[in-house]
């Protein structure tokens, strides 16, 4: 049996809940990344790893020739592990421990994100110690707002990530003083699941206005990252399982005034993986309220916590029952209120054993897993396994 694109028979055999990725879509996805770029001279896509780090995922985007956007020492290791060049990693994050930094110092990354002065400082002293010379790119908070979910917005003054614009003039003359680092790029990243080409049209406006203050200093950088941020349908993954990267990329195209041969690098996670991703949890019991019934399920808010976190929804579909549609509240195992999946959710009539896909899954779910309650972190599959 085969309900839409899973292989429910072979999902017999496996241990829930776990996540199933379906390998095709991440190649097409990946495809149409690589050739929507490619029409545009300079463009380079880094693949954000913090969305999903699963050992048999990030080979695949290593094959496609993208580079690897990372936030923490692991992640660096992770990518290195994965066959990523190193000239082809970035490593950005608000605090990086000396360890993390010097990891990077070793292995030649292609640059480091710089957050503050005071990172900045650290670095050229570690730099030093090893006789080497760091390649940076200053993070720049540009104040510009994003139409997604508070906790995802990351380019607003009050936000903890970057350097501020009234900032950047001190910063900048700094760097004679700093011998072991060398300023070759600007980044930016506003934030996540972002749909309106307008909030990306709005923050290229801002960098042509801090390129355009840069250029009257006579000081232009190599390369100009502007982070990633494109969302993805959840409500229907199905009609748009590949996010529309034609109009992102030519987006910046438009908008962006890009000064010489600089090149142009993003950072995309949620919009290279979020969609080839479901959790498979099974339905333990139905049970049957005064105004409502649940379906409890084995999966939990420790296997997916993004509904929990940021209240956010994803599609949830019954893929072993033909019945006629009944009203759950989807729900996991967790002590918790919160461990909640989807209220008042239209799911073909579910039994106990059911199999439910949670769609759109592939972007911070298993990588955000945790064992809270004592329980096993939820193992990842792909079609090239299950078929």
């Amino acid at each position: 049996m085969m309900k839409g694109i899973f292989p429910v028979e072979k999902f017999r055999n496996v241990q829930t809940p776990f996540y199933y990725y379906d390998t095709k879509l991440l190649r097409d996805t990946l495809n149409t990344i690589t050739r929507e770029a490619g029409r545009y001279e300079g463009f380079q896509v880094h693949y954000a790893i913090k969305a999903n780090a699963n050992e048999k995922i990030l080979p695949i985007i290593r094959e496609a020739g993208l580079g690897a956007d990372c936030v923490s020492g692991g992640e660096i290791r992770a990518a290195l592990q994965a066959g990523f060049p190193a000239d082809k990693i970035v490593f950005a994050g608000v605090g990086k421990a000396d360890w993390e930094i010097n990891l990077g110092l070793d292995n030649d990354i292609f640059c480091f994100n710089v957050e503050s002065v005071a990172e900045l400082e650290v670095i050229n002293g570690l730099a030093e110690a090893k006789g080497k010379t760091a390649r940076v790119a200053l993070r720049i908070n540009p104040d510009v707002g994003a139409h997604t979910h508070a906790h995802i917005t990351t380019g607003r003054a009050e936000n903890k990530f970057g350097i501020s614009m009234e900032q950047l003039d001190a910063v900048v003359d700094s760097f004679p003083a700093l011998p072991h680092v060398q300023l070759v790029g600007l980044h930016f990243h506003i934030g996540s699941q972002i749909l309106d080409m307008g909030d990306f049209a709005a923050l290229c406006n801002r960098i042509n206005e801090l390129q355009a203050r840069l250029a009257t200093r006579r000081i232009m950088v190599e390369h100009i990252n502007v982070g990633g941020g494109l969302g993805i349908d959840y409500q229907h993954p199905n009609r748009q399982p590949v996010p529309d990267f034609a109009a992102y990329f030519a987006c910046y195209n438009k908008h962006l005034r890009r000064y010489g041969q600089q090149t142009v690098h993003f950072e995309l996670g949620r919009a290279v993986v979020g969609q080839c991703g479901s959790l498979i949890t099974q339905v333990l019991y139905i049970k049957q309220g005064t105004q409502k019934q649940f379906a409890i399920v084995d999966a939990g808010m420790t296997d997916l916590i993004r509904p929990a976190l940021y209240q956010a929804y994803h599609k949830i579909e019954n893929i072993t029952s033909e019945r006629p549609m009944e009203a759950y509240d989807v729900v996991g195992p967790i002590c918790e209120s919160s461990d909640v999946f989807g209220k008042a959710i239209d799911l073909n009539g579910a039994s106990r054993h059911d199999l439910l896909a949670i769609r759109s899954a592939g972007a911070y779910g298993e990588i955000m897993a945790s064992g809270y309650n004592c329980r096993p972190l939820p193992k990842g599959y792909t079609s090239d396994e299950l078929g």
